[in-house]
């Protein structure tokens, strides 16, 4: 299975069968995904080099406007996708086979968690696997300590409170926190 195919497969919103084809390549791209980051996360890069390990990581270009303090662990790499002027703060996990597209002029705090897998509630098939993208609008703004489940997209010019839980989606211009999120403000 090429990595386009696998792609494809994670957004059609089929269950991904423990031990199929699929799962299997997940395990191959983590691997992978291990090694790079394994290169970010334990020596000095200049930031011509995060972007070069980035790119490595993600297999497409990221813009030279993107910054990185590591540490920082995905489980992929592959399925994730940066606009210009992203910051991610130290400590992030992005568990992206299910896609996680950021926007331009987002920042993302210390310790955050974008998650895109859950498995299935049935216990004799509770190593099988559903994915959902997330998506993070532009001029975003995460605090720190912040989880983002599957599915969830956050809309332009929100901001997600330190600490909050995220499980449904956030409108624009909207200040959520608190576990799970609610609506705090609009902006």
């Amino acid at each position: 299975m090429t990595t386009e195919e696998f792609l494809l497969a994670m957004a059609s919103g089929n269950i991904i069968p423990a031990d199929s084809p699929l799962h299997e390549k997940m395990h191959q791209l983590s691997q992978e995904a291990i090694r790079i980051t394994m290169k970010i996360n334990n020596a000095y890069h200049n930031h011509d080099e995060i972007i070069a390990l980035m790119s490595e990581l993600t297999g497409k270009k990221i813009h030279e406007s993107f910054a990185l303090f590591p540490p920082f662990y995905t489980d992929c790499g592959k399925n994730i996708r940066f606009g210009k002027r992203v910051f991610v703060n130290a400590g992030c996990k992005f568990q992206d086979q299910g896609g996680i597209f950021i926007g331009d002029d987002v920042l993302i705090g210390h310790n955050c968690v974008i998650a895109t897998l859950n498995h299935v509630m049935d216990p004799d098939r509770r190593a099988d696997m559903t994915a959902a993208p997330v998506h993070i609008g532009n001029k975003v703004w995460i605090g720190a300590n912040v989880t983002i489940l599957q599915g969830v997209t956050i809309g332009d010019g929100a901001i997600v409170a330190a600490g909050a839980v995220v499980n449904k989606d956030v409108p624009e211009r909207t200040i959520v926190g608190g576990i799970p999120a609610r609506c705090l403000k609009k902006i």
